[in-house]
């Protein structure tokens, strides 16, 4: 059994997708417009509305799926809650992400040497998603 989330970016999710193509190098298996559903009821607000907004995709951050759509359109994401934790290699490369997912997001504890970690950290990024990202300590 596994989980995966399925995040909501109600209008940005096209943008958001390509935000994480380039910050974390995630991969689009599949992706839906509303326009192409057979279900014109499906459509919030109509096709004319709706029409190339993300009814449905899917893409991998490493080998972690995640689900994403526009939801309603409202323009108006809310993710709280919880947080995608996201384990870095190690500290050159939790800084790295920890920079590019924080661009135009705000920092929620900065990244730094915990008592668990040599590198964790804490963001919210441009959408608003909440990101830990955290280097396992070494055995």
């Amino acid at each position: 059994m596994q989980i995966q989330p399925y995040l909501f970016f109600d209008g940005r999710c096209e943008e958001a997708i390509e935000f994480y193509k380039k910050a974390l190098g995630a991969r689009v298996e599949m992706l839906m417009r509303f326009k192409d559903s057979p279900d014109e009821a499906s459509c919030p607000g109509g096709v004319a509305v709706a029409g190339d907004k993300v009814m449905h995709a899917t893409f991998y951050v490493g080998d972690s799926m995640i689900m994403a759509s526009d939801g309603m359109n409202t323009g108006k994401p809310i993710f709280q809650g919880f947080s995608l934790s996201l384990t870095a290699a190690d500290e050159t490369d939790a800084e790295r992400l920890f920079k590019t997912l924080g661009e135009g997001g705000q920092v929620q504890m900065p990244l730094g040497k915990t008592f668990f970690s040599p590198a964790f950290g804490m963001l919210a990024d441009r959408f608003g998603v909440s990101w830990m990202v955290v280097v396992q300590p070494k055995a």
